[in-house]
């Protein structure tokens, strides 16, 4: 799973009347053409086969119909398979920003929120636990209701976990399509899960771990 970050942007211009725009500077400009650099950042500037993501998820500016607000803002995530790829995303969205400030003549901030909203590292599965929970997954379910997804670009902050200890990220699937309401996707505002899946996914973990723990003999008898 991805290393992500946040993203919020201040944009500060000199408000005015819509009829006058040669009297203010107008942030909202200033921000579209921003938000619309940013999305060059993984077309042209990132390889084809590596995975990257830069999403602006929210714009704000004026309430009234006929003000040029002074300040507006915008604010996403952005996010790559590797350490390196999210540090690049992040030099990046902050020379693109404070780029079109000085061409559109406004003053921009650039927030990342690192204290208040850790960027998530990469969540990487150990090559041994991945094993240990397959095979007692396997075991468990059969080999058939077993499947390796492929790299996806959500994040998790299980990656805190796997950087300081070894562990295997797996998910359990709570589709059911003889349930008409358990079809939707997990942010789907129609989102309802399948609750039958709960026994199984404790049942799961419990064998995850007492199998780990008896492999290695250290379960009270």
């Amino acid at each position: 799973m991805a290393a992500s970050g946040r993203f919020l942007i201040t944009v500060t211009g000199k408000g005015g009347h819509a009829a006058m725009p040669h009297s203010a500077v107008d942030p909202i400009v200033m921000a579209s053409s921003a938000i619309i650099s940013l999305q060059q950042i993984v077309a042209r500037e990132i390889d084809p086969l590596e995975a990257a993501v830069v999403s602006v998820t929210f714009m704000k500016g004026g309430d009234a119909y006929n003000v040029i607000p002074e300040s507006a803002c915008f604010g996403g995530t952005f996010r790559s398979l590797t350490t390196e790829g999210l540090s690049y995303l992040k030099k990046r969205i902050k020379e693109i920003v404070e780029a079109h400030a000085v061409v559109s003549r406004c003053t921009a901030t650039v927030d990342f929120m690192d204290e208040e909203l850790r960027p998530y590292p990469a969540t990487v599965n150990d090559e041994g636990m991945y094993d240990h929970a397959r095979s007692v997954a396997a075991a468990m379910l059969g080999e058939g209701h077993v499947k390796i997804g492929g790299p996806i670009m959500a994040a998790e902050d299980f990656s805190f976990y796997t950087q300081r200890f070894p562990g295997a990220f797996f998910m359990l699937g709570t589709r059911d399509e003889a349930m008409a309401t358990a079809v939707h996707p997990l942010h789907s505002p129609n989102f309802v899960i399948d609750e039958g899946v709960l026994p199984v996914g404790a049942a799961f973990h419990a064998a995850v771990a007492m199998e780990y723990l008896n492999k290695r003999g250290t379960v009270a008898k």
